[in-house]
């Protein structure tokens, strides 16, 4: 009798702990488009009102220093969503896009691989890799392109001393307002309905939940009353501001690419004001729907079973260096915000640590107890989240943008080449974190160059980077 009721101990604790590995966290991906890192009030760095995303911040942990790769397209959404889903490196990651269906039927998107670990899944939003989002997941809403559409006024614009042609809370113009409803607000009202569909099945699947907004890329449109909150006495144009970029049609970056018509060349003050006028006001309004979608999973109760991940995927010039768009290498460009939010995640955090913010893909398969897929190059940095570790998984961070840019940040030290000029520009970072104090013509710079030039030609290699920079700058081979 004595044994039966051990034995009988003994399975009801092994279903208790099988039950405790079959509980798994939620998953709530808060994504934007176009959202430089500055641009997060509690950060300092811009006068910007967030306060939903300073409670994030708040809340959960910091990255401060989070990048994208960079582009094999002039859409660098393309790109940093195609890493995203897929987990690998940009080059590779390009060779998957132009297979995406079969990387989705394969079950090797990062949704598919959520939905064999046992997750409900969900998506809203602006869907940009070539994979149908409904085959991705379980319940779809208001799936959106690249970017809302676009009218002639909308460009080169604002001209001094003339008429603004265009209004970014004027219904006529489309682009967000299309449908009758921002955007935004409408990526809001689904996040919410997931959140209510998503208790229903609490008890017997976790929920993870794609909420990507098409905010704040342009156009940049927000009701008057956003577009009031930031007066162009408010506005500060950025210290890196120039009237026109010195190599932009070497780097692919012309007056004529679509980002960079927005605004006249050579830029004025005024006009990158009222185009960070815009900036601002879109994202302080993207904020409000952030906070309601914030507000709505506390009400439901699952609020301390979730991980709340945000980040955008890339940043934006919006007048730094005289450039609008994010087709460069600037930190402007290719750093944004990454914030996580969760049960065992320390408060008010900030790690200083260099992480890819496709890292988040990773980072939630170990969440959800998914072992790491082969075809994964990008890593779990939930420890660093934790606190348990300081260290970066990345020993430098690389930088390409079509055959015309490439980087490589060590530390402090960034070394940017431009192929095509062909020059090679030196950042201190730290220092200098606006990158307006090229060093490369320095001893310290030339001694920068020397050491980070053959180590980039090495990390091309191992990111199957096809760019062959020694025809470019056959000198530095020789220097050590």
């Amino acid at each position: 009798m004595i044994t039966k009721i051990w034995h009988f101990i003994f399975l009801f604790n092994i279903g208790l702990l099988g039950s405790a590995e079959v509980h798994k966290p939620n998953i709530l991906f808060i994504f934007a488009d176009d959202q430089c890192y500055e641009t997060i009030q509690s950060f300092g760095l811009t006068d910007i009102e967030t306060p939903n995303l300073d409670r994030l911040v708040n809340s959960g942990t910091s990255f401060t220093r989070a990048y994208n790769m960079g582009s094999w397209s002039g859409a660098v959404c393309v790109a940093s969503r195609h890493m995203l889903n897929t987990g690998r490196f940009i080059w590779e990651a390009e060779k998957a896009s132009q297979k995406a269906e079969q990387e989705r039927e394969s079950g090797r998107f990062w949704s598919e691989y959520m939905k064999k670990a046992g997750y409900r899944t969900y998506m809203t939003g602006k869907w940009h890799v070539r994979a149908m989002a409904e085959k991705c997941f379980d319940v779809v809403r208001n799936v959106r392109g690249g970017m809302p559409n676009q009218t002639p006024e909308g460009y080169n614009r604002p001209l001094s001393n003339q008429p603004d042609p265009w209004s970014p809370y004027d219904p006529k113009f489309g682009g967000f307002w299309k449908g009758g409803k921002h955007w935004s607000e409408v990526v809001a009202d689904d996040a919410l309905f997931f959140l209510a569909d998503a208790k229903k099945y609490q008890k017997k699947k976790p929920f993870f939940a794609y909420v990507a907004f098409n905010a704040p890329h342009d156009p940049r449109q927000a009701p008057e009353s956003f577009i009031n909150k930031y007066p162009l006495d408010r506005i500060k144009v950025p210290k890196s501001f120039l009237p026109e970029y010195p190599y932009k049609n070497e780097i692919k970056c012309p007056h004529s690419l679509r980002d960079e018509k927005l605004a006249p060349m050579p830029r004025s003050k005024h006009s990158i004001k009222v185009n960070r006028q815009e900036y601002y006001a879109i994202i302080t309004h993207m904020d409000q729907q952030i906070g309601k979608i914030l507000d709505g999973l506390k009400e439901s109760g699952m609020e301390k079973e979730t991980y709340v991940f945000f980040s955008a995927d890339h940043g934006l010039g919006v007048g730094h260096h005289g450039l609008l768009g994010k087709q460069n290498l600037y930190e402007h460009s290719t750093r944004v915000p990454f914030i996580i939010v969760g049960p065992d995640i320390p408060k008010k955090k900030k790690v200083a640590a260099p992480i890819y913010l496709q890292d988040i893909m990773p980072s939630s398969l170990a969440l959800a107890n998914v072992k790491k897929p082969k075809h994964v190059q990008f890593q779990n940095i939930m420890s660093l989240a934790r606190g348990k570790e300081s260290k970066s998984p990345y020993k430098e961070i690389y930088g390409a943008y079509l055959d015309a840019q490439r980087s490589i940040t060590v530390g402090n030290e960034k070394l940017l080449v431009y192929p095509n000029v062909p020059i090679v520009r030196v950042y201190d970072i730290f220092q200098d974190p606006l990158e307006t104090k090229d060093i490369a013509e320095t001893k310290r710079g030339k001694s920068i160059v020397s050491k980070l030039f053959p180590r980039l030609l090495k990390l091309q290699k191992e990111m199957g980077d096809s760019l062959d920079l020694r025809k470019s700058f056959p000198k530095l081979l020789s220097k050590k």
